[in-house]
């Protein structure tokens, strides 16, 4: 796809109804020539709208008005062009906790979480977050602290066995090719950029997640998932179960380093969780039936076995039967 369709598609396919906003700027930068020029100077990765939406938004550059945005791009392009390459769209969504809970909750306790593609590790604390589970025709499920500044909210639908406790967890880790430091604030505006304007709840969960994760910071290492998982893993407590769990990560890793991660994780002990989009990994016991009506879902699957759909952003969770 040329960058200018790119654009044009993430206008109307991905920002429309989520972000007036992006849906503007990208239709805007799809009809500047001299912005794709730019744009097209860079590695294909580097061309996404959310990096460069995001690398703007960090510099301090304007993003209401598409006029004054390509006219400030265009200006300070050397600016922006090294942030591109320098930064990844690295949106770490604690709400993804929501999904990941139940699991996590009937694996034998206690734990030793590894995150593969951790970005800042903020995903790393399911045990300090407050979760309420909503099912139709039911009381909500509510688990968690109560004083937890982080409050997650996730619709529940088909058999989703909810946990009545959070995990224990008694060691936390990360793995990532540029990992973050919630406590760097240049590293924490990154993150607070990446977050589209109008999502404001999102922009609150990173700010009170990011103060959770400064209490009690996470193991973050710098590396790759293949070469280096292994190692990592071999640092975590030998009497904590290990669980090694990904979310909207695999999609941005080559097919070839898909299969060869899996076969990785799949040598190491313990359990293995992963929440991507639908197509990204074969599920090992197949593919399940669709998901019912939103077919932005991510498939939730516990050592290869599919256990159900999932909102992108941890926002709902559908589970299947058998």
């Amino acid at each position: 796809m040329d960058t200018a369709r790119w654009y044009r598609a993430f206008s109307e396919r991905e920002a429309r109804g989520e972000s007036p906003t992006y849906e503007r700027l990208a239709l805007a930068v799809a009809g500047d020539p001299g912005l794709i020029a730019l744009l097209d100077g860079l590695p294909e990765p580097k061309r996404q709208p959310n990096l460069l939406f995001g690398a703007v938004r960090h510099l301090g550059g304007p993003v209401d008005d598409p006029a004054a945005f390509r006219r400030w791009t265009a200006d300070h392009w050397a600016e922006v062009a090294a942030t591109v390459r320098a930064r990844r769209t690295q949106t770490n969504e604690a709400a993804r906790c929501a999904v990941l809970l139940p699991l996590l909750a009937r694996l034998p306790q206690p734990l030793a979480l590894l995150e593969v593609g951790a970005s800042a590790g903020l995903c790393l604390y399911p045990d300090a977050y407050r979760y309420r589970y909503v099912r139709p025709g039911a009381a909500d499920h509510l688990v968690g602290p109560d004083a937890s500044p982080v409050r997650l909210t996730c619709s529940v639908t088909g058999d989703v066995p909810l946990p009545d406790r959070v995990p224990e967890v008694v060691w936390r880790a990360g793995l990532d090719l540029n990992p973050l430091d919630v406590t760097d604030p240049d590293d924490l505006g990154w993150l607070t950029a990446l977050v589209w304007p109008e999502q404001h709840g999102r922009r609150d969960r990173l700010t009170a997640a990011a103060r959770v994760a400064r209490a009690d910071p996470p193991l973050l290492r710098r590396g790759d998932l293949l070469a280096d998982l292994p190692a990592l893993a071999a640092a975590a407590p030998p009497e904590a179960t290990l669980v090694v769990f990904h979310s909207a990560v695999l999609a941005y890793v080559p097919p070839v380093a898909r299969t060869g991660f899996t076969r990785t994780v799949a040598g190491l002990p313990g359990h293995w969780i992963a929440n991507e989009a639908a197509g990204v990994l074969p599920p090992a016991d197949g593919t399940p039936a669709p998901p019912p009506a939103d077919v932005t879902r991510f498939l939730l699957s516990l050592d290869g076995r599919p256990v159900a759909w999932a909102g992108p952003h941890g926002q709902s969770l559908h589970g299947l039967t058998g």
